[in-house]
């Protein structure tokens, strides 16, 4: 988060909690919050009604993921029931005819589709090496939920990306002190330019908006950035485990396991192949003789064909925009790297970060640092002070007898 902003926001959150401030005597501000707090109706209804509109979001959001599931089963079932009343009637009107049989007139034409087993290479998820490992998982989805997956596939494996990013930046300068390199900071960044923008370290300018930072400049020339406000901290903490670069996730096609995906490829086709069928059979004009079921698919027969067509369409552009995308993410993630390995092995930069290294330091604000507090009154504190005074006094008076 940006220091600006969470300073405003510890400011609003001591506000709203009871919260103290405390002042070093170096001056540095930090913020003491009550461990318990009695909640007034006011602040509980807001918390509630949150929670109660997050609750019916999820119902609702599940049903719409097990409605496509659904519609799929429909469709397939209208479809099949459909084919199955037109092809008895018309045997049946064949069968009184007599004639018809001995030439030929009476039989239904089924057009034969072949689907070769190659075809579903496509929706494996493991189509590529890179998932081959996360195909022996095994799915919790269940069905209606594996049908959603196939389709639209399961989020943004980076979505929360920039808070990750921001949290080891910012976990990599703590670590050093709050003095740091360029180079230090450049695997977890995406595009650090070229040329006159890279030597000049332009990259660098949203991270020192963002913590507070200010560059300075060695007698080399070489420049560092030095950042105070990540140098003091409320209490002790142990340094804080980075990876060396920052690492995107590879979109994933489906959650859903292997035989979930074919299942659902499988009945796509089944509903595409019976909508296919349904439509050359009402192109005879049986549907107006035989009204009821039939003449409703032939009425929506086109958003039977379309969903058909859609549901299988929808997965093979998504698994060619995932290749896509994972090759860009893959290739991010080896710039990102190829930075990292530089860092350990260039000599130069490490006498860089060494001139770094004097401005490394690390301040952490004790109650014996403290010249004032919110919890109690100014006079109280001034009193307290007095007779602290006066026991030093005291003591230095006795030591020196």
């Amino acid at each position: 988060m940006n220091v600006n902003l969470a300073q405003q926001g510890l400011l609003t959150l001591a506000s709203d909690t009871g919260g103290h401030l405390q002042v070093a005597e170096s001056g540095e501000i930090v913020y003491l919050f009550p461990k318990t707090s009695n909640n007034s109706a006011e602040q509980i209804l807001p918390v509630a009604v949150a929670g109660m509109v997050e609750k019916v979001w999820r119902v609702l959001f599940y049903l719409i993921r097990i409605s496509f599931g659904i519609a799929l089963l429909l469709s397939i079932a209208l479809i099949l029931v459909a084919i199955f009343i037109i092809i008895t009637a018309t045997n049946r009107d064949g069968d009184d005819s007599g004639d018809r049989g001995s030439s030929g007139g009476g039989m239904i034409y089924m057009p034969y589709f072949w689907i070769g087993p190659d075809w579903f290479w496509v929706f494996y998820p493991d189509y590529d090496t890179r998932y081959q490992q996360r195909r022996r998982e095994e799915s919790k989805l269940n069905f209606f939920e594996a049908i959603f997956s196939f389709l639209f596939g399961d989020g943004n494996p980076n979505a929360n990306l920039e808070e990750r990013r921001w949290q080891q930046i910012a976990a990599v300068i703590r670590n050093n002190g709050g003095a740091v390199a360029a180079e230090q900071i450049a695997p977890y960044l995406d595009d650090i330019g070229e040329g006159y923008a890279k030597e000049y370290e332009n990259y660098m300018l949203p991270v020192l908006t963002r913590f507070n930072g200010q560059p300075v400049v060695s007698p080399e020339g070489q420049i560092v950035y030095h950042f105070p406000e990540l140098q003091i901290q409320a209490s002790q903490r142990r340094s804080r485990s980075v990876k060396p670069y920052l690492q995107e996730l590879p979109w994933r096609f489906s959650a859903a396991t292997s035989g979930q995906i074919m299942l659902s490829a499988g009945l796509g086709v089944l509903n595409l192949v019976g909508a296919l069928v349904l439509g050359r059979l009402l192109a005879d004009g049986i549907a107006s003789e035989l009204g009821g079921l039939v003449a409703f698919a032939q009425g929506i027969y086109w958003l039977l064909l379309g969903y058909g067509t859609a549901f299988l369409g929808v997965p093979l552009v998504r698994y060619f925009w995932i290749q896509w995308r994972n090759s860009k993410i893959s290739n991010r993630n080896q710039q990102r790297q190829i930075r990292a390995r530089q860092l350990a092995e260039d000599n130069t930069l490490q006498q860089k970060i060494a001139y770094a290294h004097q401005f490394a330091a690390e301040t952490v604000i004790s109650q014996e640092d403290l010249v004032y507090t919110t919890e109690t009154d100014l006079l109280e504190q001034e009193a307290q002070t007095d007779e602290i005074d006066a026991e030093w006094q005291r003591r230095l008076r006795q030591s020196g007898s």
